[in-house]
């Protein structure tokens, strides 16, 4: 006779292989390799270095600033711009019923006029308060970077105190680098850390305002860290982005050159497959957005005007862009149905089960 001992150890057993089984069979079922992936994973490790750099690097993604460095499109810019810092409120593995809840509430707050329905003036507003947010954020925060790298609190750091910080970051010794700065001895420097040192020198005098004087003070090292802090911080970024995707030279871009990929990025049918996506994305974005004159380029001061996080005008292509995501019936309002039904493309976070309590929530 079978003991039941036995019996249990097998279902066990059978559950343990077909478990293995089942994550051989996800894990060789995904890409080997997209672009968007990629720039995912690229943001994660950078965002995780900027923190090891004690914060005093500028960042490699700005909240509110629809492209990132080296030209990609922010995908939580939607989300960056609708939630200010309550961002991170709306976390992937939150409670839906709590995150329903908040979403109720900023509907409310959007619904100025309180008709219960959102208007493109009222969510014009709303992300002109969400974006002066992400300004006092990164204010703030400033002013603790800021006391990192001028510890003799005079109010104003040199390049080379700047250097001596950033350096020390990177885990070299700070009285051997400061004494061999003084003594304008060789730095023994990696080429990856020589050239984002030179990036960054660049940079520093690009925030170094009229008259200047190779010194910059709390602002000014505000508009360094963050150039959505000042038009010609933001003006230099932009001719960073052109100088990475004009192929031909002409300081303008095309829609060829907006859309195009790195060689060599596509490995696989899949993998084109989801680049076909994003390629679809910068290509909907360029030709409906940037290109304000839609004469298929796009100049330098087009391209400020529409990184400029200020720009109300861009503020309210935003919002009519935002409501019509999510505008099933089509009046040109944000209804609050609508809202939660479409919360991922707000939020990040997708709520299950969002009409059933809606009315007895509002």
């Amino acid at each position: 006779m079978v003991s039941v001992k036995s019996v249990l150890c097998s279902i066990a057993s059978l559950y343990v292989a077909c478990f293995s089984l089942f994550v051989l069979v996800d894990v060789y079922a995904r890409p080997t390799n997209n672009s968007a992936a990629r720039h995912d994973k690229a943001n994660a490790n950078a965002n995780a270095k900027d923190k090891d750099d004690n914060e005093i690097q500028p960042p490699n993604h700005v909240n509110g600033l629809k492209l990132e460095k080296g030209g990609f499109l922010n995908k939580d810019f939607h989300q960056e711009v609708f939630l200010g810092k309550e961002i991170e409120e709306f976390e992937e593995d939150s409670e839906p019923v709590k995150n329903r809840k908040k979403l109720i509430s900023i509907f409310e707050k959007v619904d100025s006029n309180v008709d219960k329905k959102i208007s493109a003036s009222e969510m014009q507003r709303w992300i002109m308060e969400k974006t002066e947010e992400h300004f006092q954020q990164a204010a703030k925060e400033n002013k603790m970077y800021f006391k990192t790298v001028d510890p003799d609190g005079d109010g104003q750091v040199s390049w080379d105190e700047y250097r001596i910080k950033f350096l020390v970051s990177k885990g070299f010794d700070e009285k051997q680098v400061a004494e061999k700065i003084k003594n304008n001895e060789e730095l023994k420097i990696d080429e990856e850390t020589q050239e984002v040192l030179d990036n960054l020198k660049d940079r520093w005098f690009q925030a170094d305002e009229h008259p200047a004087n190779h010194l910059l003070n709390e602002d000014e090292f505000l508009a360094f860290l963050h150039p959505e802090h000042s038009r010609g911080m933001l003006t230099f970024m932009v001719k960073e982005i052109i100088r990475d995707l004009d192929q031909d030279g002409d300081k303008t871009l095309t829609v060829s050159e907006f859309i195009s990929l790195p060689v060599g990025t596509v490995e696989n049918q899949e993998a084109q497959d989801i680049d076909d996506d994003w390629v679809k994305e910068r290509r909907k974005e360029f030709e409906e957005v940037i290109d304000g004159d839609r004469d298929g380029i796009v100049t330098m001061d087009e391209l400020v005007e529409y990184m400029d996080p200020m720009n109300e005008f861009s503020a309210l292509n935003e919002a009519k862009q935002m409501i019509a995501v999510a505008d099933e019936n089509q009046d040109h309002y944000l209804e609050l149905e609508e809202i939660l039904k479409y919360s991922e493309y707000f939020t990040g976070s997708k709520l299950m089960n969002y009409a059933q309590s809606v009315h007895e929530e509002f």
